[in-house]
C-alpha cells in the first residue's frame, strides 16, 4: 500500500516558509504531535514572553544558541516527557525540535545539554518575578471581560526526586525523596496563576501568604476582578495564610493535609 504525500496540517508559525504535515513511511521523528503545541504557541506568545522575561547576561557577538531558542527546546522537551537535559544532546539534532526553534532542519544544531545547564542555573530572582507575572498576565488576557469572581485553588503536591538534586529531602510522609512544590489555578478555567519550587520537608502553607498577597495586588487592579474566594485544605490554617486569604474574600478549608 502507497502513501501519497498529501498535507493533513499546514501550519505557519516557521517565518522563513509554511511548515506541512504529512504521512511517511521514513522514520523522521516521533515528536511531529508538537508542532500544533508551536502553532498555537505564537497565538498566544508565550515562550516568547518566557523568554522576553529573562536577561541575558552574554555577549551577543559571542553565542550561538537565543535565549528564546534554549526556552523552546526545554519547555517543548518537557512537554514531550524529555525532562532529563541530557536528551537534548539527541533532540538538539531533531527536525522538529529544529522546527520549533525556528531553524530547518539543516540548520545547526540546537543548544547541548551543558549549555542548556548553564542556561538554567543562570537564571536569577528578579526573573523567577518577572516570569511570575507572565503567568498572571496570560490568566488575566484569558477573559473576553474583567470576571466578577474567581475561585482559587491552592495546593502542594508531592514532586519525586532521582539523584542529588537540590534541596531534595526525605518526607516521612510520603516516604521518599521529593520536593514539595506549591501551585495555585483558578476553579473557572483551570490555568494556573502561580507555581513555586520548594525543598522536600517544608510545611504545606510555606510561602502561601506572600503568594496570595502579591496575587490579590494583581487581581484586584482596575479593571480585572472585584470579588475572590481562596480554597484550600487544613494544612493552610495558619495565621499568615489566614490574614492574607482575608484580603481576597475567604477561605475554603477541607479534610487534611
Amino acid at each position: 500500500m502507497s502513501l501519497h504525500a498529501v498535507p493533513l496540517l499546514s501550519l505557519d508559525f516557521l517565518p522563513s516558509r509554511p511548515v506541512d504535515i504529512e504521512v511517511s513511511t521514513a522514520p523522521l521523528t516521533s515528536d511531529a504531535g508538537l508542532l500544533p503545541v508551536r502553532q498555537f504557541d505564537e497565538g498566544i506568545r508565550l515562550t516568547r514572553q518566557f523568554a522576553d522575561a529573562l536577561h541575558d547576561r552574554r555577549d551577543p557577538g559571542l553565542t550561538r544558541q537565543s535565549t528564546l531558542s534554549m526556552v523552546r527546546q526545554r519547555i517543548y522537551g518537557i512537554l514531550a516527557d524529555y525532562e532529563d537535559q541530557n536528551d537534548h544532546d539527541t533532540l538538539r539534532s531533531d527536525p522538529v525540535f529544529k522546527l520549533i526553534a525556528d531553524r530547518l532542519p539543516d540548520d545547526p544544531d540546537l543548544a547541548s545539554q551543558p549549555t542548556l545547564s548553564r542556561f538554567e542555573n543562570a537564571v536569577s530572582i528578579p526573573d523567577l518575578w518577572r516570569l511570575r507575572d507572565v503567568l498572571v498576565d496570560l490568566f488575566l488576557q484569558s477573559f473576553d471581560a474583567p470576571p466578577g469572581h474567581l475561585t482559587l485553588d491552592i495546593d502542594a503536591f508531592d514532586d519525586p526526586a532521582h539523584g542529588q538534586q537540590q534541596l531534595i529531602m526525605f518526607h516521612g510522609y510520603y516516604e521518599q525523596y521529593q520536593y514539595l512544590p506549591i501551585v495555585i489555578t483558578c476553579a473557572e478555567n483551570d490555568m494556573v496563576l502561580l507555581v513555586g519550587l520548594r525543598h522536600g520537608t517544608c510545611h504545606a502553607s510555606l510561602g502561601a501568604d506572600n503568594d496570595l498577597r502579591y496575587l490579590m495586588g494583581r487581581l484586584r487592579a482596575p479593571g480585572p476582578t472585584s470579588g475572590s474566594t481562596c480554597g484550600a485544605t487544613a494544612a493552610w490554617a495558619c495565621p499568615g495564610c489566614t490574614t492574607s486569604a482575608g484580603s481576597c474574600g475567604s477561605i475554603t478549608r477541607s479534610g487534611s493535609g
